[in-house]
């Protein structure tokens, strides 16, 4: 296989993530539309709680991928085979014992459906829906680990091609169901066929790539590898318990607390949210072998010069991302939904800012897992975890559907927002952590700045869904995009981030 550098994996992960996960939320938009005119507002609401719910029961998987990873980054480097395999044998159990796990816990939440769904006489069959929810997601753990093996080669690409092209077929199948049958079962059914055939189709092709993954006759990890693995396991269980806390109660308060029709509301512009999440993500999982590749490879020195460019790229994205959903997501929904899904300005407005502080974390996330200083911070988590439980639910009582999503805000400024780059200076770039926070402030500042002019413009803008769209897409492209280049194209971390793609273009044109 030819060798690339870090730089043009990174690009070729990032770039077809993008476009991948761009082509996924265009099906997934158009499937919603057809969901929410075929079904009755309680499936999407339905839909939008139990997954949700197993979101949380995945609590099992205990961020088991970015371990695999972490404990492969040296081995690829060394181009230790035997200690790939070595690793890989001890995660292939991990995952099946997980699927089990998982099945497990989910049978143990049935008892409690009149707990967690109101009026349950508007959708039918509940407990049966929810078995097909949880086999589709204890299937999900089935042959998956492979694929981490083709992400820690810098390959991720691989892996989204088939995910997404298996999403588009799954998609244009279950349209063509609701739309002549209006069946739920059928749409679920699909579901599970689709995650089967998509991880047995990855499983076969990291087989092909790295022929060693049949071998039968991997060895044991020495003992004290296998002891870190699973210190690393039980840090990323804490990990995955905040990020769940923070990303998947909102739907269980709302449905508990205010009802589930609250939920179907919600459910629609998480969908555009999450979507936009997704390929942002995507970005900086392209990036996420290579800096692990770097970590390795290099001083602490580089990998912080490398990060502050990272951060800046960060919060570029971020910022364009949160203001462009703020001033169309309500156009949008009101356009695809109907009107009746619409939510109040300032209850958009949280869900943006929600949005943009997670996306904030994201540089210190990715080098913080690449380099493996998983450990360091794990109670945080428990404590955002547990934060965000009671906040959210206060606020709910005393403000209603608003309330959930403060109690967001309040836990992640009061936790992750500063304690995951305290770890990454103290542990890793034995650097002031001060440097961060500063810079920080004043991305925030400009983010803040940048929002309100492009706001106080979009304002003049009135008219029908359409127009609206069309036009404030427009201004937000422009606009934010301006002012930040402005700002910032004498910055060194504007000029590293517009060398590389320089460099990369170049190397296209000449081939």
């Amino acid at each position: 296989m030819e060798t690339k550098s870090r730089t043009e994996y990174s690009a070729h992960n990032t770039t077809v993530a993008m476009f991948s996960r761009a082509f996924a939320i265009v099906m997934g938009y158009v499937l919603r539309i057809v969901f929410t005119h075929t079904l009755s507002a309680s499936y999407v609401g339905i839909n939008g709680l139990f997954m949700d719910i197993l979101n949380i029961l995945s609590l099992s998987e205990m961020g088991l991928e970015t371990a695999i990873s972490y404990a492969l980054y040296r081995p690829i480097a060394d181009n230790d085979i035997e200690k790939q395999k070595s690793v890989m044998r001890l995660f292939r159990r991990f995952y099946n014992t997980v699927a089990v796990v998982v099945f497990g816990l989910g049978l143990l939440v049935i008892p409690f459906m009149d707990v967690l769904v109101k009026n349950q006489q508007e959708v039918g069959h509940i407990t049966f829906i929810y078995i097909l929810y949880l086999v589709n997601t204890s299937l999900s753990y089935m042959l998956v680990y492979k694929k981490t093996m083709m992400d820690a080669h810098q390959l991720m690409y691989i892996g989204t091609v088939y995910k997404t092209t298996s999403w588009a077929v799954q998609d244009v199948v279950q349209i063509i169901f609701l739309v002549t049958t209006h069946n739920f079962y059928i749409y679920l059914f699909v579901n599970i066929a689709t995650t089967l055939i998509s991880n047995i189709l990855i499983s076969k092709k990291a087989d092909s790539l790295y022929p060693f993954l049949r071998e039968h006759d991997a060895k044991p990890l020495p003992k004290e590898e296998m002891g870190a693995n699973f210190r690393n396991i039980r840090a990323m269980l804490m990990h995955r318990l905040g990020n769940v806390a923070v990303n998947n109660t909102d739907n269980l308060i709302l449905s508990s607390v205010v009802g589930i029709m609250s939920v179907g509301c919600y459910s629609n512009y998480y969908l555009v949210i999450a979507s936009v999440q997704q390929v942002l993500t995507g970005c900086f999982q392209g990036i996420t072998a290579s800096v692990g590749n770097l970590s390795v490879t290099s001083d602490a020195k580089k990998v912080r010069e490398v990060f502050k460019s990272v951060f800046f790229v960060t919060h570029w994205l971020y910022t364009f991302a949160a203001i462009c959903l703020f001033e169309l997501l309500n156009p949008f929904v009101e356009l695809s939904f109907g009107k009746q899904y619409v939510f109040a300005e300032e209850i958009v407005l949280v869900l943006c800012i929600n949005f943009f502080l997670t996306g904030m974390r994201k540089a210190a996330l990715v080098f913080r897992d690449s380099i493996g200083l998983f450990w360091f911070d794990r109670h945080n988590a428990v404590i955002t975890a547990v934060l965000n439980l009671v906040i959210s639910i206060i606020l709910a009582k005393r403000l209603g559907t608003i309330g959930v999503f403060m109690g967001t805000t309040i836990s992640m400024l009061m936790t992750t927002v500063w304690v995951e780059p305290y770890v990454l200076y103290k542990h890793h770039f034995k650097a002031p952590v001060s440097e961060y926070f500063i810079r920080y402030a004043a991305y925030v500042i400009e983010a803040a700045a940048v929002w309100f002019v492009t706001d106080m413009i979009c304002s003049h803008i009135t008219g029908g869904c359409i127009y609206e769209i069309i036009v404030r897409g427009i201004i937000c492209v422009i606009v934010p995009n301006i002012i930040i280049c402005v700002i910032h194209y004498r910055t060194p971390e504007f000029r590293f981030v517009a060398g590389k793609i320089k460099q990369l273009v170049e190397k296209r044109i000449h081939g």
